[in-house]
């Protein structure tokens, strides 16, 4: 089978420099703002794209679904877009127009036609009578198409929006993140970039949990809208509730590329990996309680067991026997408390 320059065989692009920045991969001039315009290219590129997932050219095809993936989540990035513009010499003033002329939602609900004003003053009202935002309201009154309301919505933050169909969880990624983590703030990682963890989530995320996912990938993250419908399924699939976090060591290992052969993956393993239990705040508290429950039970059990079964047992043997007990049922109580609570779960 001859090799294929999928570049130019099938995107048609004529730049022989390589690699392609990402402007030239979505076939671009150069600095184009327009988040809608860039997503319009990107869904196009990607469908086409699709046609050769099949056959021989499975991993090629994937492999370009994935750089196209990138290239858009950069571009419809106000951020991470001005920093990308800047390295290719764009001035910092002029990258910084596209954020500054930025529409708001409302603004973009009535130019792109997905709401009216009087839908739009509704949903106002509704949003202040029981405080949620805006889009969250237009969802709940069904206005229109979830996905319509989260793109709006996302371009008026100057963040991409995503749609888990074209672009998957990340399986590699997934299972490092605790499972009570990812359910109560809903966001699943999709894929790492320039150096970033991508996630996708119906809602930006709080420092806290940036914070966190930083330290436990060694890098920083960014995300990406998606519809609350796609999130929760995502999030059933890959975070149910029975489900453990895999811890993986760090050592060298190229996360992007990790692992990078079934060979590599089948010896290193055993090494990098282990399941461990975690446990959320909530239920270390519940914890604590359940194994002083266990102990106060078992030293009074332990202490009259031997008040009253031994004969001339001194006050020392007493409370010797109820703690020694007491110790040993206060820590299998310890041993086997929930890693999560009721209250994780809400």
């Amino acid at each position: 089978m001859a090799d294929i320059d999928v570049y130019r065989d099938w995107l048609k692009i004529k730049a022989t420099n390589r690699p392609l920045n990402y402007y030239q991969l979505l076939k671009f001039d150069k600095f184009v703002d327009d988040p809608k315009v860039i997503r319009k290219r990107y869904l196009e590129l990607n469908a086409y794209v699709r046609k050769f997932a099949t056959g021989d050219y499975i991993e090629e095809s994937q492999a370009l679904l994935n750089e196209l993936a990138k290239a858009y989540l950069c571009l419809t990035d106000a951020e991470r877009k001005a920093e990308y513009d800047f390295s290719l010499g764009r001035k910092t003033a002029a990258s910084q127009e596209g954020i500054a002329g930025r529409r708001s939602l409302e603004t973009i609900l009535l130019e792109d036609r997905i709401a009216t004003p009087e839908q739009i003053k509704k949903a106002k009202n509704y949003s202040e009578a029981i405080g949620i935002d805006l889009h969250q309201a237009l969802m709940q009154q069904k206005v229109a198409d979830q996905e319509k309301i989260m793109i709006a919505y996302a371009e008026s933050l100057g963040i991409p929006f995503i749609s888990l169909d074209e672009v998957p969880v990340d399986e590699f990624y997934a299972p490092q993140i605790n499972p009570v983590t990812a359910r109560q703030h809903s966001f699943v990682p999709v894929m790492s970039d320039m150096g970033k963890l991508i996630l996708a989530s119906p809602e930006p995320l709080s420092f806290d949990v940036e914070d966190e996912l930083r330290m436990l990938f060694e890098m920083p993250v960014s995300y990406a809208l998606c519809t609350p419908l796609q999130i929760n399924a995502a999030i059933a699939k890959y975070y149910p509730r029975d489900a453990v976090q895999r811890i993986v060591k760090r050592g060298g290992d190229d996360e992007d590329d990790a692992p990078k052969s079934k060979k590599a993956k089948k010896e290193k393993a055993p090494k990098r990996e282990k399941v461990v239990k975690e446990f959320t705040p909530a239920a270390k508290k519940n914890r604590i309680k359940i194994a002083i429950l266990c102990f106060n039970f078992a030293f009074m059990a332990g202490a009259f067991g031997t008040y009253f079964g031994v004969k001339h047992a001194s006050m020392g043997k007493v409370i010797g026997a109820g703690l020694i007990l007491g110790l040993i049922v206060g820590g299998i109580g310890w041993l086997c408390a929930p890693a999560s609570t009721a209250e994780d779960e809400e």
